[in-house]
């Protein structure tokens, strides 16, 4: 049951990637909107799911809030690596494709803990895998559409976006599947959630919002991202 369900969210994940690539004539909408779906699934979605799985703080702080900061810090430090190599090379000014893909890799991860998720939840009960199943088949959607966003905005060519476009449509079923061989520790799942979590708020912060508002401070844009939010909110809120 649970890999059929995963094959929704394969459906999903390519619906929103579709989506991302026919909005080219309003790159800046589509990428507000791009940049309030990622901090809507990691402010409303990643984290709270992480603190509550992820075991006993440490130093008072729980867990999951330290990987958190850690993501955060590690996509910076990746970002700045690349880009000083980059300038090494003489390219100065450019966005470094390699970023593109290590973040667009990270959401085919996430889809693929996705996909675990899922499974386990059948697991336990037919009720709770109901309802995430509804979650993830409807941010998946989300998943699709940052993950074409994201390989495409760094520069890298069309071929690669839908790539890891369907790489990320497949890692759900992956995910669901691998739940017939074995199951995940709670706190394992919850301490990744937090560390990419983390990283994707800076992704979206550091790179998609700004880069949403640079050509086009427009109040639509911003309209979009606010947009992006509730919708990872009405996700949320119907799958409780």
């Amino acid at each position: 049951m649970a890999v059929f369900v995963a094959l929704g969210a394969f459906l999903m994940t390519l619906a929103g990637g579709w989506v991302a690539q026919r909005v080219t004539d309003r790159r800046h909408l589509v990428l507000g909107l791009a940049g309030g779906l990622m901090l809507g699934v990691v402010g409303l979605d990643l984290l709270p799911e992480a603190i509550e799985a992820a075991g006993a703080p440490v130093f008072g702080v729980p867990t999951a809030l330290l990987l958190f900061v850690g993501g955060f810090l590690v996509a910076h430090l990746v970002e700045r690596l690349l880009s000083v190599r980059q300038v090494a090379h003489g390219a100065s000014g450019e966005r470094v494709p390699q970023v593109g893909l290590t973040a667009a890799a990270a959401m085919v991860g996430h889809s693929l803990m996705d996909g675990i998720a899922l499974g386990a939840a059948f697991q336990a009960s037919g009720s709770m895998g109901v309802a995430v199943a509804l979650a993830v088949i409807s941010h998946d959607f989300a998943d699709g559409f940052n993950t074409y966003t994201l390989t495409s905005l760094y520069g890298n060519a069309r071929r690669k976006a839908l790539l890891m476009l369907f790489a990320a449509a497949v890692a759900p079923v992956v995910g669901a599947a691998t739940t017939l061989l074995f199951t995940l520790p709670e706190e394992l799942l919850g301490g990744y959630l937090g560390f990419f979590g983390g990283a994707l708020l800076y992704l979206a912060a550091a790179e998609i919002l700004p880069e949403a508002h640079h050509t086009h401070p427009a109040r639509s844009t911003l309209l979009c991202t606010i947009g992006g939010v509730g919708f990872i909110w009405l996700v949320v809120g119907i799958a409780e």
